[in-house]
């Protein structure tokens, strides 16, 4: 890939912010590229985080065609900065847009593209706990009405430090487990990476919140029974401190990096492991018999977040005497220990921003 370097302009340079939020930080630079049928990618640069205008009708407003990913880059105690598993973002955005019937972008390019990036904004990368997070996006431009894929697109990386992405940060959060409404079908979306997953699970997230919950449990748009995600997150049950079960991938949940990772890291720490579907109501039963000792949220954002109760059907099922869980803990600690480099990866997950 040829990438343009757009010089900034000292004095419209941000500094780098001391107190980090989630989300609400990004630094200088961004990177972007278009696509034309008659041209592919092309006019590819990385220059000044900046607004883009687009026409009122363009077609990403109308009819929601388009994808993002989530990853991070962590600061070592070396001084560099580590990826995590970039590759197997790029893989997943490339899914995303295949079902989105978008065009797909050269994986080793994109994360060279990435890897640019934040080699030249390094002093954003903030010192652990703290992170870089990295917002991959593709977007249909076309700016015009019609219920059809559009032809062109605008592929775009923002990057920016964050902090704990819950306000709870490593201790439990409650949840609220949803009985009528539903976030994805087998056969839909919901194992793209697109923003309608999550508008449509907004509604839900707004009335979990007026009860006193952080997130919401998504159960089976089918039978209504099954457990799927938590939040934004998949998510792990932990039977008798010894055997981890989350569900398996049906189409309807997206295919989490850090939960693939856990179900490797599960096996290799001496746990059972299986992908199995959970029943709601067996699950629950399970809570209030103890034979589920932990629940646990996992994805790029939280990394492992404990599940204090559920909320379901005006019963709250508490989890732990709400207390951080010893599985999840040891997950979040071996986890985060070889994301920052504080140990030896032996999985070969890591990738060091060379300049970083």
């Amino acid at each position: 890939m040829n990438i343009t370097y757009i010089p900034l302009n000292e004095s419209d340079m941000k500094p780098v912010p001391q107190a980090l939020g989630f989300g609400n930080n990004f630094t200088n630079r961004m990177f972007m590229q278009h696509y034309a049928p008659e041209k592919g990618w092309y006019d590819a640069t990385i220059g000044p985080y900046r607004p883009f205008t687009l026409d009122p009708a363009t077609a990403v407003f109308h009819y929601a065609q388009e994808i993002f990913e989530g990853m991070k880059a962590y600061r070592r105690p070396d001084g560099r900065v580590n990826l995590f598993r970039p590759w197997e973002n790029m893989k997943r955005f490339n899914n995303s847009a295949t079902r989105m019937a978008m065009p797909t972008v050269d994986e080793e390019e994109h994360l060279e593209a990435i890897v640019q990036i934040i080699a030249l904004e390094q002093e954003w990368v903030p010192d652990a706990p703290a992170t870089l997070y990295i917002r991959p996006t593709m977007i249909a431009s076309d700016p015009t009405l019609g219920v059809h894929a559009s032809k062109t697109y605008i592929h775009y990386v923002i990057i920016g430090p964050v902090g704990s992405y819950f306000r709870e940060g490593f201790n439990p959060v409650p949840v609220y487990i949803s009985d009528t409404y539903r976030r994805a079908v087998r056969g839909g979306t919901g194992a793209a990476k697109t923003g309608g997953n999550y508008a449509a699970s907004l509604f839900v997230g707004v009335e979990a919140k007026a009860k006193g919950y952080s997130q919401v449990l998504w159960l089976d748009a089918i039978e209504g029974r099954f457990v799927e995600e938590v939040g934004a997150m998949n998510i792990y049950f932990v039977y008798e401190g010894q055997k981890l079960v989350t569900p398996p991938l049906t189409g309807s949940i997206l295919p989490g990096v850090t939960r693939n990772s856990v179900l490797t890291l599960g096996k290799d720490l001496g746990y059972e492991v299986r992908e199995e579907q959970v029943d709601v109501n067996e699950m629950l039963a399970d809570i209030q018999s103890g034979k589920i000792t932990e629940v646990f949220g996992c994805g790029t954002a939280a990394v492992i977040a404990p599940v204090g109760k559920f909320g379901f059907k005006d019963e709250e099922y508490v989890i732990n005497d709400y207390q951080v869980g010893p599985v999840a803990r040891q997950l979040y600690q071996t986890l985060t220990d070889i994301q920052y480099g504080r140990v030896e990866d032996k999985f070969g997950w890591t990738q060091v921003v060379e300049g970083g």
